[in-house]
């Protein structure tokens, strides 16, 4: 496929006028960026001395982390050693970004590539500016009318910027950075680059909002404009920003769910299907789910931030616990699924930056990781170097283009903003309803090894399992993590997947109410197909540590446990080849 990339010389140490020239794209009637060569107005500079300090030693990674409870991975090599040839996902190639897709059969209508660098390995690092103040992002449910008014100014000006396709600053752009991010049209290594679905998700994003933050105060001239956050994991911010849904502002979207606007609460676990309960009970569901994917789910750095993704490795090897939920759910949530093919704009990643909430919500998604370490225990940012030298490619508000790396990202005051304090309510929402007064009879309910291989999920299923040991001493469970794990987890990629896992009850079990002791995490997938999977069949391993909900529901003598797996959305999809329980180091 010929590459749809525009081009622009580049320089090392001075600043130049340059003119972005279109290349050839692949003919069709729909693509938006079809235009002939013509010169810019606007200047790229490159600036010698942007090189950041890379090489500063870091401390190491403790071997264990503070057993805090239940935890999850998603994939099979979480709690695997990195190859001894792994090396850090560089900048992608700008000079075969090509057309993004949406599935097996549909290409993105236009190019989502960006103005190319004629010489992208001369691209300067980024050097953070001097700065007088912090820019403090402030929780969208709070903004008042000054506030809201700038930035709907600023969104209207970045708006405007669209009238030239190529200004690097347009809103479309910014929107397409995620989409040839996200949705196969950068390669690396060979192979296509995906930013969700591993250890990348939080490093870029936060990249990501850095720069539209500052295109955006600078087209308001305030330097010190920091973006709202959508506070959805506190009860007075579960709702759709109101400021985000004045039809006729620079922030209002049409493709959004119509039946999830004014005022509705959001459901933080929301995978297509509307869950007939109370609002009182959805707030209490989404406290529930915080607490576990902020807590109990993610005691260990890579269950946090997601699987190793280092360079040859294929895309997407496993998503972290605050990327599954609440990050998907809210996606689809917001999406015109009932109205949209592919529920466009928020809820398919090609489309979701031509949403202006999707900066919002993930400025919260952002400010989960600044909350996640302050949790305290051994909840640090990763030490591995593939992580911590990835890098990206931006341009700044002075539309200059620059690499970035994941290590000069993970102090957000170092970068110039933070996030006003709120109340993080789901700190203390530890579930501690009991459904059964005691032990549910394994004895009536079939061995795992006569329920696996399942062909398919296509109801809710509970059977018994075996522990590798009980009554374990204190010593032994700081220094192993009890784990239940379901191997050869395989559903078609191009479809929304949901189901949730419970211990200690029967499939009689209200899935509805997650408030539960017996709650034990859910997996779910958001449709992310990609190039290299004809088949669009994904097999991953679902891993959930049980240690402590062992001891909150007073199975920890047993040596033998009832385990509930219930399906929310596609479970006649899924396929499990096995389900045991091991112990694995955290």
């Amino acid at each position: 496929m010929a590459s749809s990339t525009t081009s622009l010389p580049l320089c090392s140490n001075k600043t130049l006028s340059s003119s972005f020239t279109n290349s050839s794209f692949s003919a069709k009637p729909s693509q938006l960026f079809l235009h002939a060569r013509r010169n810019q107005s606007f200047k790229v500079s490159c600036n010698a001395n942007n090189s950041g300090e890379h090489d500063k030693n870091l401390e190491g990674v403790d071997r264990r982390n503070v057993l805090l409870g239940l935890g999850g991975l998603y994939g099979a090599a979480n709690l695997a050693p990195l190859a001894a040839t792994a090396s850090p996902i560089p900048p992608p190639d700008l000079k075969s970004c090509s057309r993004a897709h949406i599935n097996e059969q549909e290409e993105v209508s236009y190019s989502c590539c960006p103005p190319k660098p004629e010489d992208l390995d001369s691209v300067p690092y980024y050097k953070f500016p001097s700065m007088t103040k912090l820019r403090i992002r402030p929780p969208a449910h709070a903004a008042d009318e000054e506030y809201i008014a700038k930035y709907q100014l600023a969104t209207s000006r970045m708006r405007e910027l669209d009238k030239d396709p190529f200004d690097p600053l347009g809103f479309k752009q910014q929107a397409n950075i995620h989409c040839a991010y996200c949705n196969g049209a950068y390669k690396v290594g060979g192979k296509e680059l995906q930013v969700h679905f591993s250890w990348l998700f939080f490093p870029f994003h936060r990249w990501y909002l850095y720069f539209y933050e500052r295109i955006l105060g600078s087209l308001i001239n305030d330097p010190t404009f920091g973006l709202p956050y959508w506070n959805w994991d506190h009860p007075k911010g579960m709702r759709l920003p109101p400021m985000f849904d004045v039809p006729g502002s620079s922030l209002y979207d049409e493709k959004r769910n119509q039946s999830h606007r004014n005022g509705t609460i959001v459901d933080l676990g929301h995978f297509g299907t509307e869950v007939q309960t109370t609002q009182l009970q959805t707030m209490t569901n989404n406290l529930t789910l915080m607490y576990r994917q902020m807590i109990t789910n993610a005691p260990c750095p890579l269950l946090f931030f997601g699987q190793p993704y280092p360079l040859g490795t294929d895309p997407s090897p496993g998503m972290g616990t605050i990327e599954n939920i609440p990050h998907t759910p809210i996606h689809i949530w917001t999406g015109d699924n009932p109205r949209q093919p592919h529920g466009e704009n928020m809820g398919n990643f090609y489309s979701a930056g031509l949403d202006p909430v999707f900066y919002c919500h993930h400025a919260n998604v952002d400010r989960m990781w600044s909350e996640w370490k302050q949790i305290g225990g051994k909840r640090k940012d990763l030490t591995q170097k593939d992580w911590l030298n990835s890098e990206f490619f931006f341009y700044d508000e002075n539309r200059n283009p620059f690499r970035v790396k994941v290590r000069d990202c993970l102090d957000t005051k170092k970068m110039g903003y933070d996030y006003a304090p709120m109340a993080t309510p789901w700190r203390n929402f530890k579930p501690i309803r009991k459904t059964t007064a005691g032990k549910v009879n394994t004895g009536v309910l079939p061995p795992a090894s006569k329920v696996f291989p399942l062909a398919k999920l296509d109801r809710a299923i509970s059977f018994s399992i075996n522990r590798p040991a009980s009554s374990r001493t204190s010593q032994e469970k700081n220094e192993q993590e009890e784990m239940l794990e379901f191997t050869k987890i395989q559903y078609d990629d191009s479809k929304y997947i949901r189901f949730d896992v419970f211990l200690n009850v029967d499939k009689t079990v209200n899935a509805d109410e997650l408030d539960k002791a017996e709650f034990a995490g859910s997996y779910t997938s958001l449709p992310h197909v990609h190039g290299d999977n004809t088949t669009h069949v994904t097999s991953v391993t679902f891993q959930l540590a049980i240690t402590e909900l062992l001891e909150d529901i007073g199975l920890e003598d047993e040596d033998t446990i009832a385990v509930t797996v219930v399906p929310k959305t596609g479970g006649e999809g899924i396929s499990i080849e096995s389900a045991e329980i091991k112990l694995v180091d955290c």
